[in-house]
């Protein structure tokens, strides 16, 4: 169980850095254009933040199967 939320988790993480390549992009595209990036760099630190948070939990998950007994 542990291993399939590690592989979730390391789903979640991949998605997370192509949606922030994705956004990095569209700021940096609006502010080229004289655009408004606001809206963009917000959802972008929430994506950043986002990662933070499951690379934390993935260590978590990492330290858990460090506990476990070797099958």
């Amino acid at each position: 169980m542990i291993r399939s939320h590690l592989a979730q988790t390391n789903r979640y993480i991949a998605e997370l850095k192509t949606d922030i390549a994705r956004e990095h992009a569209i700021v940096e595209d609006a502010l080229d254009m004289g655009q408004s990036s606001d809206f963009a760099q917000s959802l972008l630190h929430a994506l950043e933040e986002s990662l933070r948070i499951f690379e934390k939990y993935r260590e978590l998950i990492f330290a858990q199967l460090q506990r476990q007994p070797s099958e």
